[in-house]
């Protein structure tokens, strides 16, 4: 292995339990929020935010890595579900506010 394919490999090692670590158990947390039906807060949207600008970053290191790529596929797939749900319950709640203001 060479110094650059350690140093990669000493990165993605680091990233991967960054993400295991810190950001996989905040985002099942938002997850469960929009679950319940809740809508996202500022909060919530500065550390989605967050996650994807530093995802944009590593672009170039994963797909250096292949074997992140179905990391990486799954980690995509988790933010669309996440960003879908979380329009869904916005929908409704501004449909359950109209209602309420127009009775």
């Amino acid at each position: 292995m060479t110094d650059l394919n350690k140093k990669h490999a000493g990165i993605i090692q680091a990233l991967i339990q960054e993400f295991d670590m810190h950001r996989l158990p905040c985002l099942l947390c938002i997850k469960d929020k929009l679950d319940n039906g809740d809508v996202l807060n500022d909060g919530d949207i500065e550390f989605l935010y967050r996650v994807i600008d530093d995802a944009r970053r590593t672009i170039p290191l994963t797909i250096y890595c292949t074997e992140l790529h179905d990391f990486c596929i799954c980690v995509v797939c988790m933010f669309r579900d996440l960003t879908e749900k979380a329009l869904e319950n916005q929908k409704k709640e501004i449909t359950e506010l109209n209602r309420i203001t127009i009775h």
